[in-house]
């Protein structure tokens, strides 16, 4: 795949709204194979996976070095992209507009794709879960943008169930009753698995790196249905 050269200014210019605002104040610097394309959706994801980010980490108090981490797997930042990267995470962090202008935008330019939103989603606990431990405030944080992106009541606690580990996990992370027949529960698995394969992501504007968030995915589905495979004698 060929990596575009995106500076701050130009993609800044064509996202508008907060995110664009955010990335013109950049201007003049280059950021190079994190954006991945001079188009406004893809560099949005990418854009505010670390706008989102460092709002989080604002919200909790501290980043610690494995939460810089899991950010740098999702988006396998090159070094010499990594200063780049930083003055935009630095700059989400002093940014007067507030999270919800985000997550708002980013539900506005994706209100067709649920799929991408929860990509999102799932790729915001990876880097909150990153010191193995999921903080209240971070927990209200995450809840509060799953809502503005759409995910409330059970569409938010199936996505929280493949991170955070509560009674009744299984059935809340393959989104079934826990009485539905054991075919239903193979069959649905099956389709689950085959829904949010890696090899779909591509598709959705991730970076490349992102793929880590479909395998885990997938990980937190098997992981479910062994679970009750193993319950229900299957």
């Amino acid at each position: 795949m060929a990596y575009g050269l995106i500076g701050g200014a130009g993609v800044g210019f064509a996202l508008g709204g907060p995110l664009g605002a955010l990335l013109g104040a950049l201007a003049g610097h280059v950021i190079d194979r994190v954006l991945l394309a001079p188009a406004p959706k893809p560099a949005a994801f990418s854009i505010a996976l670390i706008a989102l980010s460092a709002k989080m980490a604002k919200a909790d108090g501290v980043v610690v070095p494995a939460e810089v981490e899991a950010f740098r797997e999702v988006f396998d930042i090159p070094p010499e992209d990594l200063d780049a990267v930083a003055r935009l995470y630095n700059l989400a962090k002093q940014d007067t507009a507030g999270f919800e202008a985000y997550a708002r935008q980013v539900a506005d330019m994706f209100a067709d794709a649920p799929d991408t939103r929860e990509d999102l989603m799932d790729a915001l606990f990876h880097v909150a879960k990153a010191d193995h431990a999921l903080h209240e405030k971070e927990l209200v944080f995450l809840s509060e943008v799953g809502r503005i992106l759409g995910f409330e009541g059970l569409a938010y606690e199936r996505i929280e169930a493949r991170h955070v580990r509560r009674p009744g996990d299984p059935y809340a992370v393959l989104d079934l009753d826990p009485g539905a027949s054991d075919d239903d529960v193979k069959a649905h698995w099956r389709a689950l698995v085959s829904t949010h394969h890696p090899d779909r992501l591509a598709g959705r504007g991730l970076p490349p790196a992102a793929i880590k968030l479909a395998n885990d995915r997938v990980a937190a589905l098997n992981a479910a249905y062994s679970t009750i495979a193993r319950q229900r004698g299957l």
